[in-house]
C-alpha cells in the first residue's frame, strides 16, 4: 500500500518506466501499420516475417516492461490516458491515489468503484508528507 509520500517517492521512476513503456506501444503500432501495408503489396514473404519478427519481439519487451512497471506496486489505469492508481488505504477503506502523465506529483485519489472523473484532491491542509490518508476529502 502506498501513502501520498510514498507513491510521489517512487513516482520518478513510475513515469520513466510508464514513458518508455508508452513509446513502445507507439512503435508496435506503427510496425503493425507496415505490416498491414506490406500484406496489401506483392511483398516477399522474406520481408513479411523479418518484420513480423521484430514486432514479436517489441511485444515481448512492452509485455516485460509492464511486467516490471506493476511489480512495484501500481496499476496501469489506461495507456490511452496516461494513468496511473497506486493502492492505498484510507481509514479501513481501500481506494486509489490516482496519477496521470504530465502532472507533478500525485495528487489525487478515488474510490476503487470509482475513475478518473470521480477524483478528489489529496489533503485539505495541502501536505503530501504525511503517512496517513485520514486528511482526505
Amino acid at each position: 500500500m502506498f501513502t501520498p509520500f510514498g507513491a510521489n517517492k517512487v513516482l520518478p521512476e513510475i513515469r520513466t518506466k510508464f514513458s518508455n513503456i508508452l513509446n513502445q506501444r507507439i512503435e508496435i503500432m506503427e510496425l503493425e501499420t507496415e505490416l498491414n501495408y506490406l500484406t496489401g503489396n506483392n511483398n516477399k514473404h522474406e520481408t513479411f516475417f523479418k518484420l513480423k519478427k521484430q514486432i514479436n519481439r517489441s511485444i515481448t519487451s512492452l509485455y516485460k516492461q509492464i511486467e516490471e512497471l506493476e511489480e512495484l506496486g501500481v496499476m496501469i489505469k489506461s495507456f490511452d490516458e496516461g494513468l496511473i492508481d497506486f493502492p492505498a488505504v484510507r481509514y479501513d477503506e481501500e481506494v486509489w491515489l490516482c496519477w496521470k502523465l504530465g502532472e507533478d506529483e500525485v495528487r489525487f485519489w478515488h474510490r476503487k468503484d470509482e475513475g478518473f472523473t470521480c477524483r478528489k484532491p489529496l489533503s485539505i491542509k495541502g501536505t503530501f508528507e504525511v503517512d496517513n490518508l485520514e486528511d482526505l476529502r
